[in-house]
């Protein structure tokens, strides 16, 4: 017979949505992004435990990865990935220009995320509340979460600059992972 005090397995972490590591508060979306590894592993997105975007859904693709949300409904609207190296820059731009006040703009790299961006990409970026992308270049990595209709710069934003003296894969610097908690928009106005 086993002793009563036995030492049992330690109980395994519970997981929130996403693989948080503790839940959002309430009325908060809960979020996980990882931008893409090198050219090799593709970008996820993840909110409120659904997968918005991955390699897996087959949805990602090199350049920007991006998933647009409903702020107030936290649903998703439309995710599309923009090819930053051969595409054409204004598909990207047609995507982002007409976005309505309130809706989330999750964006993760892959690959290349700036070389065909011009003023007017970046400025509408800068809109969304992203602080890095006028200086975002060739493979650099990033991930970032903006809304329409900020007033202020977002806190979820990371940026790595693809630097040969500091990249971990030959060639781009490391993934990077953000997540955490958005508050809902109260309503859509």
């Amino acid at each position: 017979m086993g002793h009563p005090y036995c030492p049992c397995p330690e109980p395994r972490a519970r997981k929130y949505k996403c693989g948080l590591p503790q839940p959002c508060p309430e009325e908060h979306l809960a979020f996980r992004m990882v931008s893409g590894a090198a050219n090799v592993i593709g970008p996820k997105i993840c909110l409120e435990d659904k997968m918005l975007m991955s390699s897996v859904k087959d949805n990602v693709g090199r350049g920007l990865n991006i998933a647009l949300v409903n702020g107030v409904s936290g649903e998703l609207i439309e995710a599309r990935a923009f090819d930053m190296w051969a595409g054409d820059v204004n598909d990207l731009l047609k995507f982002i220009r007409p976005l309505h006040e309130g809706t989330l703009v999750f964006v993760a790299s892959y690959d290349d995320p700036a070389t065909k961006m011009n003023e007017e990409t970046r400025k509408l970026f800068s809109d969304l509340g992203s602080k890095n992308v006028k200086d975002l270049a060739f493979r650099d990595s990033w991930v970032f979460v903006g809304a329409k209709g900020v007033q202020n710069k977002s806190p979820f934003e990371q940026h790595v600059k693809n630097s040969r003296h500091t990249n971990k894969y030959e060639g781009w610097p490391e993934a990077l992972e953000m997540e955490g908690c958005i508050p809902r928009r109260s309503t859509a106005s």
